[in-house]
């Protein structure tokens, strides 16, 4: 069988494309990857060959193209993971799948006032109140888990989870919001996670700017 390839945009502003190349690379799933940079020509001109939806991520593995963050994951834990990305309990994957999906759904005032710019310094921006909650309640979600998981991952070893609150862990640094506790202890062991790191000097070696992203 080929190795899937996985589509994604640029590695400084795409959250999406994040999460299932956090998952593949973590779990050392051999896949190719390919990079379409957003809003370019070549985005446009090449995008409808992947998936009809005309977003990344896209992932491509014999004759069939999956694409959505969330199902990716789901695909590829079924795939090439045998389960390992959702916790062994019941209980636990059903909170796992509960809270990756409340990321999947919401947060939409953090996303839109933060997007992901992992090349922008570390500083402050006026939020409202509805980004300020939504920081809260991420953080709530950090500690309440951890809490129960002892960690050092939000459901103890590394799972779908922790891909998809892994952008988040760049805006809180890009937009300097402060971690307490657990959760700072949490995103600190994120961006220091090997692939965490490399996708990090991917990002900086880009030359593309976004300016409704580059605030």
């Amino acid at each position: 069988m080929s190795r899937p390839q996985l589509l994604i945009g640029n590695k400084n502003y795409s959250s999406w494309s994040l999460r299932p190349w956090l998952l593949l690379r973590h779990f050392e799933v051999d896949f190719e990857e390919r990079r379409l940079p957003l809003d370019t020509p070549e985005f446009r001109a090449e995008i409808a060959k992947w998936t009809p939806s005309l977003r990344v991520p896209v992932l491509r593995f014999g004759d069939q193209s999956i694409w959505d963050s969330l199902a990716i994951c789901e695909a590829i834990n079924e795939r090439w993971l045998s389960g390992a990305g959702w916790p062994d309990s019941r209980s636990s994957r059903a909170l796992a799948r509960a809270v990756s999906c409340e990321m999947h759904s919401g947060f939409a005032a953090m996303r839109n006032e933060m997007p992901m710019n992992v090349r922008r310094d570390p500083r402050p921006v006026q939020l409202s109140a509805s980004a300020q909650a939504d920081c809260t309640r991420v953080q709530a979600i950090w500690s309440d888990c951890l809490q129960r998981s002892g960690g050092p991952w939000l459901f103890g070893g590394f799972s779908i989870a922790d891909a998809f609150y892994a952008p988040v862990v760049w805006r809180f640094r890009s937009y300097a919001i402060a971690t307490r506790g657990a959760a700072r202890h949490y995103s600190q062991a994120l961006l220091v996670h090997p692939a965490m790191r490399a996708w990090q000097s991917d990002a900086l070696a880009e030359s593309e700017r976004l300016s409704q992203d580059d605030l």
